[in-house]
């Protein structure tokens, strides 16, 4: 019955009864015109004009069942299938992505409109899948945000209260300060991930020494794992040239170092491991921290996902969601073991040099 309704939008159709008229008469025309050809008007004297009229009403008919049955397969093989496609398109338009088209054949029969049925319904469950990561995206990003700007608000009321100690004043300011590294740490995240979500990220190549820039990374972290009595332990070469990235290689450095120190109790340990081979470079991050269960495991790379609810302060889900996009990005490898309550390790393989595009 869908396929019925008139999209008031359409001001043309293929077919009309003058289209049918006149390929009637322009066919009725050619049927008639041998005799003339042939022989002139003396070809057809003598002939009775019933006769004549006969022969005209039977090519008639002939050409009108032509051009019906010929009309029929138009609408049954094109019309229908994209009037339907029409109509599906437009509620996708409209925001409805529960659409789907049946193809009209068997698999084994399948012809062009079924295989474009096919695509059209993969774009739709595509697009709907964009839409929910779009929204879930939005909710998540608001409730990242809503904390540390309602800490940053509340606290900075309290100071305004001029019975406030000095030793509250304090607290008060180093909760508005904390608060606003994380919400500066939750949109420069945003932004990297959508640049290279995105590819609008163009790759800077250099050689420059990868056992230097673990040194450097880590050495950035120092106060954070001292303060949690962390023993830090270190394996490198010493020193290994690569040439990548040198930006982005810190993107993951500083993730997998800080969700390692995050996650270790205190007392714990924390192991950088770097290797070489002739062709690639492994780092390895260990720690005897919580570990992961096999369910976060499988969803430890999405989108704001906190497996261990019980960190969530300091941090917004998304560290882990870029190493993963950057390492796709530079074509590397990244391998992640991790036993409950034991630990976790992450391991990074990089080439030494890019790989040479095939022109």
């Amino acid at each position: 019955m869908a396929s019925k309704i008139r999209d008031l939008r359409v001001k043309t159709v293929a077919s009309t009864w003058f289209n049918f008229l006149v390929t009637v008469v322009l066919l009725i025309c050619l049927t008639i015109l041998p005799p003339f050809l042939l022989g002139g008007g003396e070809a057809i004297k003598g002939v009775p004009s019933l006769y004549v009229w006969l022969y005209t009403l039977y090519w008639a008919v002939i050409v009108g069942l032509f051009f019906s049955y010929s009309s029929y397969q138009k609408r049954k093989a094109y019309d229908e299938p994209m009037r339907k496609l029409s109509q599906a398109a437009k509620r996708v338009a409209e925001g409805d992505f529960s659409v789907y088209l049946e193809p009209r054949h068997t698999t084994d029969r399948y012809d062009y409109i079924d295989v474009m049925f096919q695509d059209f319904n993969k774009m739709v469950q595509d697009l709907g899948s964009l839409e929910t990561m779009k929204s879930d995206f939005i909710a998540n990003v608001s409730h990242e945000i809503k904390t540390p700007l309602s800490n940053i608000q509340s606290y900075a009321v309290a100071l305004q209260n001029d019975k406030t100690s000095k030793e509250g004043r304090k607290d008060y300011i180093d909760t508005i300060v904390a608060s606003s590294d994380k919400l500066t740490s939750l949109v420069t995240n945003i932004l990297k991930l959508n640049r290279i979500e995105n590819q609008t990220t163009n790759l800077e190549y250099s050689a420059f020494d990868i056992c230097k820039q673990l040194s450097e990374s880590a050495l950035l972290f120092e106060d954070a794992w001292e303060k949690k009595n962390i023993n830090f332990v270190v394996n490198m070469d010493d020193k290994a040239t690569i040439v990548a990235d040198e930006g982005m290689l810190e993107i993951i450095w500083h993730n997998l170092i800080s969700n390692a120190i995050k996650f270790t109790e205190p007392g714990g340990t924390i192991t950088l491991t770097q290797t070489s081979t002739d062709k690639h470079a492994i780092v390895s991050i260990s720690d005897t921290g919580s570990g992961m269960s096999e369910e976060t495991l499988n969803q430890v790379f999405d989108k704001f996902y906190q497996g261990d609810s019980s960190h969530s302060a300091e941090g917004n889900g998304l560290g882990l969601t870029l190493v993963s996009k950057v390492i796709e990005l530079i074509g590397g490898e990244l391998l992640v073991q991790s036993d409950l309550n034991k630990g976790t390790t992450f391991t990074v393989k990089l080439r030494l040099e890019p790989k040479k595009s095939k022109n």
